[in-house]
């Protein structure tokens, strides 16, 4: 059974909005997996005690967008100054050719998942799009065996295109198209195998075409829709990245992004769209009174100068926001500290100090991920909870002369130090360590694999 007492905590974030945010010095009490009790806390006989003396305690991250597999494609030189069209055709689907076997895409899953955890983050949503029809491994399977391995939970997002771009023409056969009846097919035997209806599961598989207006046709879009609700599956996809999104789709449609999906049936509480940086008016009032959701991504929509997605005009309509890292291809600090600290900065500077606070962070890349994934079981500290959490070290060289230890996890960023890090109250992050995770070891491997990869796509 997962165990313990979690003691002596600086600073505790619940991941709750407004004045229940933060909690007075206290302990927090697992019991099979959960919390079972929080407050002034003494030890029981023979249970497991964490010492968290200057510490900050907080939710688990809840990374609601991601491309595992690009975490060997990080700082491509062709793609560094590429606007997204251009990175596109340059980083993943040029170098997609070189993910044609397992070991070589379980590697980069393990890369990815590492570095994910090692910033606190304890839920995954990967927006898996590397398939092709004669695929001689199941990505799936090994994204998933990945997850286990380091205790992760994990949301497969499985991706699908039965169309290529014009400038992907001539594909290579890692980028050739799916038939929409083979996607059908492989969905529900991942649905079989893996999905996990659970409040706070382990394992979750969701619908999700790479882009709604390029990837499939627009009658298929409608199809997809009843064919993922017909499984109980929640539906994912990227949307208005740029401006490109907007005029292609009233140029073709004769509408804005929100409205083309709207009326092929692909908004509500159980769909969540990546970026959303490009939205009018009538498409944010779409979105929140909806319920659809937002997977925020702000460093790579910087890193692209893809612009600024609209949070807080969102978060002011009760929309439903979360925090995505999105691919290492295209954000090469591919870790949640990294991302709540980017958060924070890049909308105040926008809107002005009073924009979003720390816990506003906070919320949006701990419940707020829960949310849109469909998991109300993970994302906050609270009783009856998953006991996913996180604790950061206040002795980090960030952190030190810190006034508001509460602060740390956005203000610091990747600077500040995670030391342990529980899923289901089983730690699997000690000392800022791994168990059974030799780092030089798969760093060593990365490298190696980044010189198959490069010539590879050379040859």
């Amino acid at each position: 059974m997962n165990d313990c007492l979690i003691l002596n905590a600086t600073a505790v974030l619940t991941g709750l909005p407004g004045d229940r945010a933060r909690l007075p010095q206290c302990d927090v009490r697992v019991r099979h997996g959960k919390i079972a009790a929080m407050g002034a806390l003494v030890p029981e006989p023979g249970e497991v005690v964490y010492d968290a003396t200057d510490r900050v305690l907080a939710p688990g991250w809840v990374n609601s967008h991601h491309h595992l597999f690009q975490s060997l494609l990080k700082g491509v030189p062709a793609g560094l100054n590429a606007r997204l069209a251009d990175w596109l055709a340059a980083v993943p689907v040029r170098h997609r050719r070189a993910f044609d076997h397992e070991a070589l895409f379980r590697l980069a899953v393990r890369v990815g998942l590492s570095e994910l955890l090692a910033s606190g983050c304890t839920t995954v949503a990967d927006h898996q799009y590397h398939h092709y029809p004669d695929m001689p491994f199941d990505p799936t399977a090994v994204v998933f065996d990945e997850a286990d391995k380091l205790g992760l939970r994990m949301v497969v997002c499985r991706g699908l295109a039965t169309q290529v771009r014009q400038i992907d023409a001539t594909p290579s056969p890692q980028i050739a198209p799916e038939p929409l009846d083979l996607f059908f097919r492989r969905v529900a035997d991942d649905a079989t195998r893996f999905n996990d209806t659970a409040p706070d599961a382990m394992r979750r598989v969701v619908v999700a075409p790479t882009t709604p207006n390029w990837s499939v046709r627009p009658d298929e879009l409608r199809e997809i829709a009843r064919f993922a609700r017909s499984l109980g599956l929640r539906m994912h996809s990227h949307l208005s990245e740029t401006a490109d999104y907007g005029r292609h789709t009233s140029e073709v449609y004769g509408c804005t992004p929100l409205a083309f999906v709207e009326r092929h049936e692909w908004v509500g509480p159980d769909v969540w769209f990546a970026h959303l940086v490009w939205m009018e008016e009538a498409e944010q009032r779409l979105l929140a009174q909806s319920g659809t959701g937002m997977a925020h991504c702000p460093q790579c929509n910087a890193r692209l100068g893809s612009g600024t997605a609209p949070v807080v005009e969102l978060l002011r309509l009760g929309g439903k926001v979360s925090l995505g890292v999105d691919g290492a291809a295209s954000n090469e600090a591919a870790d949640m500290l990294s991302e709540v600290h980017m958060a924070y900065l890049m909308h105040r500077l926008r809107h002005g100090p009073e924009a979003l606070s720390t816990d506003d962070v906070v919320h949006m890349a701990t419940a707020g991920g829960a949310d849109v994934l469909g998991l109300p079981g993970i994302g906050t500290l609270e009783i009856g909870q998953a006991a996913d959490l996180a604790s950061y070290r206040l002795d980090s060289a960030a952190a030190i002369g810190l006034h508001d230890p509460g602060s740390a996890p956005v203000l610091c960023g990747r600077a500040l130090q995670t030391d342990t890090v529980w899923v289901a109250g089983k730690p699997v992050l000690m000392g800022g360590e791994m168990p059974g995770l030799d780092r030089a070891q798969l760093a060593a491997h990365a490298r190696e694999a980044v010189q198959h990869i490069t010539q590879t796509v050379a040859g």
